[in-house]
């Protein structure tokens, strides 16, 4: 499985690395880690035929998780990509919003690795 993440904190993508290592190195998972949503739109455009999941963070400077989502919706309809939020700030209006535009699913800040690989490789 490709994943995309997309988080403005560069310690991420050490803390992703660690906890799926067993993942990655059987060949389960594939991690491109950018750290932006600019970034993240330029990635998609140059890697369109690809079939991967986006976990991306909500607040992030310049373009937002949330507009990076719109974004996502409006240009990849079918086969629409998987879609999970990441935030730190888990209110019911941040929630709402992610999964009205078409998020799969909202997870909080600290993430459970636990829980988010079952949700990955299920």
């Amino acid at each position: 499985m490709k994943i995309l993440v997309v988080d403005d904190e560069l310690d991420i993508k050490d803390l992703f690395l660690q906890k799926f290592r067993k993942e990655i190195k059987n060949g389960l998972t594939e991690f491109t880690f950018v750290f932006s949503g600019e970034e993240a739109i330029d990635f998609l455009n140059s890697h369109e035929s690809e079939s991967i999941l986006i976990l991306s963070d909500i607040n992030m400077p310049g373009m937002t998780g949330i507009e990076l989502l719109k974004r996502i919706r409006a240009k990849y309809p079918v086969p629409p990509p998987e879609v999970m939020m990441i935030t730190a700030y888990g209110d019911e209006a941040n929630r709402q919003q992610a999964m009205a535009l078409g998020a799969n699913d909202f997870l909080a800040k600290p993430l459970d690795f636990n829980e988010l690989k079952t949700k990955l490789l299920k």
